[in-house]
């Protein structure tokens, strides 16, 4: 109904418009005929010789001349005059011999005039010229006037038809609207217009109100619509909407996934340091809807836990070992063997000190220190041999001490976990720097990795383990890789002389300038104490 009313209305408008410029038009059309038949009339020969030699009549051969004329043009009156302005014709002869009713200086001064004028026979559109003797002196004038009843017939006339047309077309504009109506009220399923306006209250609300990230793409892969959450976790501004998904995110497996080049449900992405599990459902038009969810901190959670299980382990296995040595130096002081129960316990304790200051002397950041002694721990328990190479090297001067934590932890576990069970199990550790640039290497004698599968256990979600009970795997060496790519740099894997599996890590500038090392770090019992303390009040 709307759209009828506005097609009525701008149809009328349009009639409108185009009359009044036609009335005008038509205005000016008479007087223009009206003038051209009184030039037509003033340039007879013969009528300035009539004018002198005889005089007004009615049927004077000026009055003859006149009549011709309007019965051969249908000029309403075809008046001449003389100087002082009495005419010598009208359509009336009573009027022959008087003064005309309108004044005639205009074109008795010699001036051609147009005009719509009221005289004796109504109002009619008139044309005055002024009647020139053969040496070019004005002698009279003549004044032709058209009927303005007519004018307004050809206007009347000119109506229907343009209704006509009006009609047609306010017709095709009102099957126009009702097809237009019909197909808008298929895609919005029927909805009002308060339906539709209350609908994208609710959608904008929903979109920057709940917590997990909502891309919406359109046929050709541009970014159609996104939430606040979707920002966050992909690292988008508003300005990315309407670009195509590729110029928005860098290449890599969070692009593939958004981008359906990989399908599946639950999807495991990284984008930057955040875990995230995407979810994509095609759309009627060529497009898709993009659902994420941020893992971070499950994933953190997750990877505690099994840190925690695996301390538990441990502790368990040293429960065993430590009641075994209580009861061997209980053996001992029972026999009153006093020295060797004294040696027994040196040699015990001796041990973990060794490892504690083999690692701080040559690590002296106390964070990876404190992993590499806890981990020593570990793979001890789990009956693997666990080595600093003699290579590793790394001064207190580390800017971002966790990501190196995480870079190494992830290499450690990934390398117990492929070398535990096996006959002489052994890991080696090498960190050290290059410059600015911290350098990671963990090899192990485990089964290695396929020439063929190297490019692609570095991608999210690939893992040879089983999942954990918790959530998923495959997310740990991905970090790893984006870590050392955030800070410019890489990783990679190559086979282990012997076999086995060599991870090398590089992380350009992750070492200040010049820092001074803390007192007590290298070489230092006192630095190798608190390293070794740190580790106990964990176990």
């Amino acid at each position: 109904m709307m759209q009828l009313a506005i097609a009525t209305g701008v149809t009328a408008l349009a009639t409108g418009l185009f009359l009044a410029p036609l009335s005008a038009q038509l205005d000016d059309q008479a007087m223009r005929r009206a003038l051209a038949i009184a030039q037509t009339t003033a340039a007879e020969p013969r009528l300035d010789d009539a004018l002198e030699a005889s005089r007004p009549s009615p049927h004077g051969p000026v009055q003859n001349e006149a009549e011709r004329i309007r019965a051969a043009t249908g000029a309403e009156y075809v008046v001449i005059m003389d100087k002082r302005g009495v005419r010598w014709s009208h359509t009336d002869p009573d009027e022959i011999g008087r003064h005309v009713s309108t004044n005639p200086s205009a074109a008795l001064s010699g001036r051609e005039v147009m005009q719509i004028d009221e005289g004796t026979l109504g109002r009619s559109a008139r044309g005055k010229v002024p009647l020139r003797d053969e040496h070019g002196k004005v002698v009279g004038a003549v004044s032709v006037g058209i009927a303005y009843e007519s004018v307004q017939e050809r206007l009347l006339s000119t109506v229907p038809q343009l209704l006509a047309y009006a009609g047609g077309a306010l017709a095709a504009g009102a099957l126009a609207a009702y097809l237009v109506s019909r197909r808008l009220q298929r895609r919005t399923h029927d909805l009002a217009f308060s339906d539709i306006s209350a609908l994208l209250a609710e959608r904008e609300a929903m979109l920057h109100g709940i917590r997990e990230g909502f891309v919406a793409l359109d046929g050709q892969g541009r970014i159609r619509l996104m939430n606040d959450e979707a920002q966050r976790l992909l690292d988008l501004r508003a300005e990315d909407t309407g670009r195509p998904l590729e110029a928005a995110l860098p290449p890599g497996r969070t692009t593939d996934v958004l981008a359906g080049r990989v399908s599946g449900a639950d999807l495991l992405a990284v984008s930057g340091h955040r875990v995230l599990v995407a979810n994509r459902m095609p759309t009627d038009d060529g497009g898709a809807v993009v659902t994420l969810r941020d893992r971070t901190e499950l994933e953190r959670l997750g990877r505690e836990l099994d840190g925690t299980r695996g301390l538990i382990d441990a502790l368990r296995a040293q429960d065993h070992e430590h009641a075994n040595r209580l009861h061997t130096l209980l053996g001992l002081l029972e026999l009153g063997l006093h020295e060797e129960a004294v040696e027994f316990v040196t040699r015990v304790v001796g041990v973990h000190r060794a490892t504690a200051e083999q690692v701080t002397e040559r690590i002296h950041d106390p964070l990876l220190a404190a992993l590499l002694v806890g981990k020593a721990t570990v793979a001890a328990e789990r009956g693997v041999s666990l080595r600093i190479a003699s290579g590793t090297r790394l001064p207190d001067r580390l800017i971002d001490p966790h990501s190196l934590v995480t870079v190494l932890g992830n290499l450690v576990d990934n390398a117990l976990d492929a070398t535990a069970g096996a006959p002489d199990a052994q890991v080696e550790v090498e960190v050290r720097a290059e410059g600015r640039t911290a350098v990671v290497r963990v090899a192990d004698n485990g089964p290695g990795v396929p020439e063929e599968r190297r490019a692609e256990i570095f991608t999210e979600g690939w893992t040879t383990k089983e999942p954990p009970a918790h959530g998923q795997r495959g997310i740990g060496l991905a970090l790893v890789r984006r870590l050392a790519e955030r800070y410019g740099g890489g990783a990679v894997v190559d086979e282990r002389p012997g076999g086995g599996a060599v991870f090398t890590v590089t992380v350009p500038d992750a070492l200040s300038e010049e820092l001074p090392e803390p007192a007590g770090m290298a070489g230092d019992p006192g630095g190798a104490r608190r390293a070794e303390d740190a580790t106990e009040a964990g176990r």
